[in-house]
């Protein structure tokens, strides 16, 4: 188990214009599970890559404990990695396939049959030991791969979207899975997914990244709570937050489309005059009759038992007057079950206290939640 640092770490692919990942500066804390997180392209696999040592760091430093591995062959940093793809040799069993690398190392046989029944233990993999990777269902080959990490003891597991190839179900099963190993065994783990909800709920800490850049890192809940950036506010949460464009006279209050909200007044006033207000679903309730509120058009209710996701449109607004020909969306969760039509005109009123300010230029936050 080991501390990993990115010191000022940098890979530019040759031919790039740009950076793939720029100026990464992170230490990740021995024994921590820490996620990366991003949409396709924003540089979370080629930062577990350069920390593998798959792809060379053009510039900056990279650190495992006490040691620099910048320049260090892969094979000698003492790291396991477990792949999309799982990469099994369909022609040995699972318990050879968990022990080949122990073989490699010339590790003796009594210690690697030691460490793959231990491993076989954790994963509930026992009973399929001596069948060949295509007789395992989707899960159970996946468990061998991460049997395999664990088997050699590294000092950091790194995981490249391994639950990518599973169905929903599946996945939602696994990742708890995963979570609690990890925090059973204690080893450092570097987790990469594309996947908001998995990096929410696996996660001791969450890097969101975003072309290149590292946006934010923090644990899940205060990422949720006070995103840095209108990036992370729309990325991180499912459904996303309603993010609405506003402007304000720096007097405290923000107008949206008539709808007047107050806000922080130090955040007002550090704004440019336009301002985007964040507000998250559950953070919506239907206005009284004669409450004002904030009207919207019902399009879709979804009826989830206990309660229910509104989807809906600013009322007036018309798609040919939108540069991309799309309605604007609100959606607000509500609870119980609300008998709403689409079509239906209804006010939404905002707790004050819930309210995210951004100043909607540079897309900085201005003033947190609560």
């Amino acid at each position: 188990m080991a501390q990993v640092r990115f010191e000022h770490a940098e890979h530019v692919y040759p031919g790039a214009k740009e950076p793939a990942v720029s100026d990464l500066d992170l230490t990740i804390e021995d024994g921590e599970f820490m996620v990366f997180v991003g949409p396709s392209g924003c540089g979370k696999s080629t930062s577990l890559r350069m920390l593998a040592g798959l792809e060379e760091a053009t510039s900056g430093s990279i650190w495992i404990g006490d040691h620099d591995v910048t320049r260090v062959a892969p094979k000698d940093r003492d790291i396991a990695m477990v792949f999309q793809n799982y990469a099994l040799y369909p022609h040995l069993t699972v318990a050879e396939n968990m022990a080949f690398a122990l073989k490699i190392a010339r590790v003796g046989a009594a210690e690697r049959k030691a460490r793959v029944a231990e491993a076989a233990r954790l994963l509930d993999l026992e009973d399929v030991l001596g069948r060949k990777p295509r007789a395992l269902s989707g899960g159970q080959r996946q468990r061998v791969a991460m049997g395999r990490a664990i088997v050699r003891k590294p000092q950091v597991f790194l995981m490249d979207e391994p639950l990518s190839n599973l169905d929903a179900k599946l996945r939602v099963s696994t990742r708890t899975q995963i979570a609690a190993l990890q925090r059973r065994l204690g080893v450092t783990t570097v987790y990469v997914t594309h996947d908001q909800v998995e990096a929410m709920t696996m996660g001791d800490r969450v890097a969101v990244m975003k072309a290149g850049r590292l946006q934010q890192v923090d644990t899940p809940l205060a990422l949720y709570d006070k995103p840095a950036n209108l990036f992370v506010a729309g990325f991180i949460g499912s459904p996303a937050m309603n993010l609405l464009a506003g402007k304000t006279s720096g007097d405290g209050v923000a107008n949206v489309d008539g709808y007047e909200l107050p806000i922080d007044r130090t955040a007002a006033a550090a704004s440019s005059g336009s301002v985007t207000l964040g507000i998250r679903p559950e953070s919506w309730r239907l206005a009284a009759d004669g409450q004002p509120g904030f009207p919207v058009t019902v399009a879709v209710v979804e009826q989830l038992g206990a309660d229910a996701f509104l989807y809906a449109t600013p009322a007036g607004v018309d798609a040919s007057t939108t540069s991309d020909g799309l309605l604007p969306q609100v959606v607000a969760r509500l609870e119980g079950r609300q008998e709403l039509r689409a079509g239906q005109e209804v006010r939404l009123v905002a707790d004050p206290k819930a309210l995210h300010v951004f100043d909607t230029e540079s897309g900085e936050r201005l003033a947190p939640a609560g």
